[in-house]
């Protein structure tokens, strides 16, 4: 199953497909390609994510990641991940929009997720989707960089 991501008006989009535990190998391949060293998260880890109760996953094959979860009706984005030179594209608005419709089909009303305090393009794009900060974790990166903790009503946000 395909999810829609376009919205009426927009540019056609690739389709994203949903990810199993036995994509890990890949898409860690892709997550490593996004992140610096101490930061991309092994096959492993995004196995675990995907096999945990409310797990999910999707990819755009065009070089872009989303995982997240969904328990007791709030939603989570654990990572999001675009290529470097896929960046700017669309990928991760398409993806981001992708995890909130799948989120609101499991039930969450609400989504949450950490952004580094530097990464201001990150931030446009989840302010853009009706994210708003609630919360600041001290130190939460590997390199001791801050993280906002933002969250968005999946009732209240556009298109849902």
């Amino acid at each position: 199953m395909t999810v829609p991501v376009a919205a009426p008006g927009d540019a056609p989009r690739a389709a994203l497909v949903p990810v199993r535990p036995a994509d890990a190998l890949f898409l860690s391949h892709l997550h490593r390609s996004a992140f610096p060293p101490a930061e991309a998260w092994s096959a492993t880890v995004i196995a675990l994510q995907l096999e945990a109760p409310g797990g999910f996953g999707l990819l755009d094959p065009r070089g872009g990641m989303i995982l997240g979860r969904a328990i007791a009706r709030e939603a989570e984005v654990l990572t999001l991940a675009v290529e470097p030179g896929m960046r700017r594209g669309g990928i991760g608005r398409g993806l981001l929009a992708g995890a909130m419709v799948q989120a609101r089909g499991l039930d969450a009303d609400a989504m949450f997720l950490e952004v580094a305090v530097n990464n201001d393009p990150a931030i446009g794009l989840y302010r853009a989707a009706g994210f708003e900060q609630v919360g600041l974790r001290r130190r939460y990166y590997a390199d001791g960089t801050d993280a906002l903790v933002m969250r968005v009503s999946l009732s209240a946000a556009a298109g849902l």
